[in-house]
């Protein structure tokens, strides 16, 4: 999408993974951003690790997904779960019988993978940085007004006082209409939107005054992150998390990059530090040990972290032009790194909108369909996410919502789709069958490609191969038109004649199992409800 109207940039505040997946998205779309994060650099703890396929579909879409496998290659060999004792004496746990993994082979033409987020983090910054997006560290946000056309906001730090803030937004002809200011080490700019990725401790969402609401903290718990050289004890037990049930030791050991750096999470088990750089009480390297089960090995511990799991979520995703993401709108418990996943699909969600407003084919209602359509997904996968926290060997029921459901079968009921009287997505299975407001089915496609890939900048039309009338109307009203191939109509609810409307974040707008009487005015209503029009 062209930007001709708003030439300001997105300000993005927070440089995590949200944060710089949201500029990559946007840039994707043709919209400029700028971060600004208040640490010195990225994470330097490993925290999330596993990143499902829609985090990967989503990778794929803004083409940083190659490098993404290539960092989590480490880790490759260390996917399965196990628990026992200690380490040592650990034995493998099979899969959920109730979870049929032929479904998730079938889903999507990429994988899951496991990949520190201190590792992943880099590799993001540098996908960011090689396309021209100004990033800035150590630059915090101290207040912001949003006038209806646009947001300004302070900033102080670094980037602030020796003036590449200021650069980075003076590129702008807006910018420079409306002035950048410098009063003491503060730069105030002025950006066409602002998106708060900075966080459960959000200034953004502070600033905005939203309350949030959920289930609250579910308990203590420490995170002690540890160096060892393990390649020996886990030949041959290779895992992504080990289950100690040692009663010295109960927990959870995680790998990070298979060998050399682990997580061991716990109970408070030992006094921690209030400041995360501080050292670690040494008696919890005897804690490691015992856990591990070998009392000899030598280990470093690097920090030892007291955290709560926690369940609250955002009232409201948006307000005018400032939105939330991540874990500024939504704090997860850790099953299956659910915060960081579901915050990377809020960054699929809302860069093509802004992109649509700023180049002026969405009307201003599309901003509000962000909310609609992504408070209550991330409200059920907090809530599920809390509820399938425990032990690994008491995995969720099956009258819980299946897995791979809860990953990829989200259903928008409200927002920039339209109901085709289809009912309600299964959640006890994962089908995606092209019911409006799901995940565009996969297919595979010559060359490696699939039906995803037909995604475009805009609302794209994919008729079965007798869709005429469909056809024709599209040509009409300049609407892109995609081939998804023979077997498209069987695998997307269609007949021989119907046609869908697949959004830029590959999500089903909009379902005509048939043709229709009046093909323009059905394709023109359709297109106009899509985008807020």
């Amino acid at each position: 999408m062209y930007d001709v109207h708003e030439p300001e940039p997105v300000l993005i505040v927070g440089a995590g993974l949200v944060g710089l997946t949201t500029a990559l998205a946007l840039h994707h779309h043709g919209v400029p951003a700028v971060v600004v994060e208040k640490h010195p650099g990225t994470s330097i703890q490993p925290k999330a690790r596993r990143f499902n396929f829609r985090t990967m579909e989503v990778f794929r879409a803004i083409g940083v997904a190659d490098a993404v496998y290539a960092a989590a290659e480490g880790l490759s060999a260390h996917q399965g779960m196990r628990a026992g004792r200690t380490l040592v004496e650990s034995e493998p746990l099979p899969p959920p019988p109730h979870v049929d993994y032929a479904d998730l082979l079938a889903a999507s033409p990429e994988r899951s993978c496991l990949v520190a987020q201190d590792l992943l983090e880099p590799v993001l910054l540098r996908e960011a940085r090689d396309r021209g997006i100004r990033v800035h560290f150590a630059t915090t946000l101290t207040d912001l007004a949003d006038d209806g056309t646009g947001v300004t906001a302070t900033l102080t730090g670094a980037a602030a006082t020796d003036g590449a803030l200021a650069a980075s937004f003076g590129a702008g002809s807006a910018v420079e209409a409306t002035g950048v200011g410098t009063p003491g080490d503060a730069t105030v700019v002025r950006a066409s939107y602002l998106v708060g990725a900075d966080g459960a401790h959000s200034t953004v969402r502070s600033l905005l005054g939203i309350e949030r609401s959920g289930l609250g903290a579910l308990g203590d718990a420490v995170t002690v992150y540890f160096r060892a050289d393990l390649g020996a004890l886990t030949a041959g037990r290779e895992f992504n998390i080990c289950q100690t049930e040692h009663p010295a030791a109960p927990g959870a050991l995680a790998s990070v990059d298979g060998r050399y750096r682990w997580m061991f999470m716990t109970g408070p088990l030992l006094p921690v530090a209030d400041d995360p750089t501080a050292p670690a009480d040494p008696r919890w390297a005897d804690v490691v040990r015992t856990a591990i089960g070998a009392p000899d090995v030598p280990v470093e511990v690097l920090s030892a972290l007291a955290w709560q799991p926690t369940m609250r979520v955002a009232d409201r995703f948006s307000a005018g032009r400032v939105l939330l993401a991540g874990d500024a709108a939504h704090v997860m418990t850790p099953y299956a790194a659910a915060g960081a996943n579901t915050g990377i699909q809020d960054a699929d969600n809302l860069a093509w909108k802004i992109a649509a407003i700023r180049s002026g084919t969405g009307g201003a209602a599309l901003l509000d369909s962000y909310h609609d359509e992504r408070h209550p997904v991330a409200y059920h996968v907090a809530e599920q996410s809390a509820l399938r926290t425990g032990g690994l060997r008491d995995l969720a029921p099956p009258t819980l919502d299946h897995p791979f459901a809860l990953v990829a079968g989200a259903q928008y009921t409200a927002g920039a789709v339209l109901d085709d009287g289809s009912g309600p997505q299964p959640t006890d299975r994962l089908e995606l069958s092209g019911r409006p407001g799901t995940r565009l089915p996969h297919l595979p496609l010559a060359g490696g490609r699939s039906t995803l890939d037909l995604a475009g900048a805009e609302p794209v039309l994919l008729p079965a191969p007798d869709a005429a009338g469909w056809r024709a109307a599209a040509e009409k009203l300049s609407v892109p038109v995609a081939d998804a191939g023979p077997g498209w109509p069987a695998a997307a609810g269609l007949a021989g004649d119907g046609a869908l409307l697949v959004r830029p974040d590959r999500i089903v707008g909009w379902r005509s199992p048939t043709t229709s009487d009046d093909p323009i005015r059905a394709l023109t209503s359709a297109i106009d409800a899509i985008l807020g029009r």
